[in-house]
């Protein structure tokens, strides 16, 4: 598989990530899943002080998502 195919694999799976992360984010700050019952990203394992633990996977999947954009705007070519 070549990078620049591997980067758009990447790139696209961030881009769901971030849709997914994004609604949970959305849901949990500003929506009204505090007041329903099984509308929630969740609790951690170990609990993380400040904003829900899918705010976290946001900010993740969209600095995995403009790392491959980097990667595909450098153009380099060849197998991976």
């Amino acid at each position: 598989m070549k990078i620049r195919t591997t980067l758009k694999a990447i790139a696209g799976v961030s881009v769901a990530g971030l849709l997914f992360s994004g609604y949970l984010s959305y849901q949990e700050l500003f929506g009204p899943a505090s007041r329903m019952e099984g509308v929630s990203c969740g609790e951690a394992a170990f609990p993380i002080p400040g904003p829900p633990v899918c705010v976290y996977g946001f900010v993740m999947y969209a600095v995995i998502l403009i790392l491959s954009l980097l990667g595909l705007k450098g153009g380099r070519e060849g197998p991976l």
